[in-house]
């Protein structure tokens, strides 16, 4: 079981993120679109089903673990905990509207708990209440989250980080296109839904997205 520095370093190291959830994976098992995403490289993969039960997400977790162990990927849970707890996760992802972070902590001492968050103000909550990391979005539109704020732009990722000593991600609409202005912003790790899960070749997309940040990261 790793630690939460240990989790922490992984994160550091990440560049994609791959959200999966299963609606968008063209009718596929979302733990193939799992397995190539971390066989291709990705450090960090979270698992986000709003529209399933509780056992369809435990059991797809389950069935993720030991392909999350093999690659040496963090597994992330969306807004449930308990599920999180239950099948071996190394994390929970939050919402705003989900567990408070201080209740997550306290009941889940361990998991790397990262925290939505869509303007300066959640952010700065999300350092005081002890997140391990946040995401801040979404940057650009997007159809597969409904949020009330809407696109919230790249001078969000400016504001968030001048105020905010926290590894973040960015999610909301990222396209491989938008890698360099999005890394010349100041973005750390790039989160995505469909420009992976919808991919014909997920193992090919992800190595070229990693790639593509690469490139972008050293200019």
């Amino acid at each position: 079981m790793r630690s939460r520095a240990e989790k922490l370093e992984i994160f550091r190291s990440a560049d994609i993120y791959p959200v999966i959830s299963s609606e968008f994976c063209l009718e596929r098992p979302p733990e193939e679109i799992f397995a190539a995403a971390a066989e291709a490289g990705a450090k960090i993969i979270q698992l986000r089903e709003k529209n399933k039960g509780d056992r369809y997400l435990y059991e797809l977790a389950r069935k993720c673990r030991p392909l999350a162990d093999r690659f040496g990927v963090l597994l992330m849970i969306d807004d449930r905990v308990d599920v999180a707890l239950a099948a071996g996760a190394d994390g929970v992802h939050l919402g705003q509207d989900d567990m408070p972070i201080e209740a997550a902590r306290k009941i889940a001492p361990e998991l790397f708990i990262g925290n939505s968050t869509h303007n300066v103000e959640e952010a700065v909550a999300a350092l005081k209440a002890g997140a391990d990391c946040i995401n801040v979005g979404p940057i650009y539109a997007t159809q597969t989250k409904t949020v009330n704020c809407g696109a919230v732009g790249l001078q969000m990722i400016a504001d968030v980080t001048s105020k905010v000593p926290l590894p973040f991600s960015v999610m909301g609409g990222i396209k491989i296109h938008r890698f360099k202005e999005l890394l010349e912003n100041g973005a750390q790790v790039l989160a995505m839904v469909t420009e992976i899960t919808t991919a014909p070749d997920v193992y090919t997309k992800v190595r070229e997205l990693r790639e593509e940040y690469a490139r972008c990261r050293k200019k």
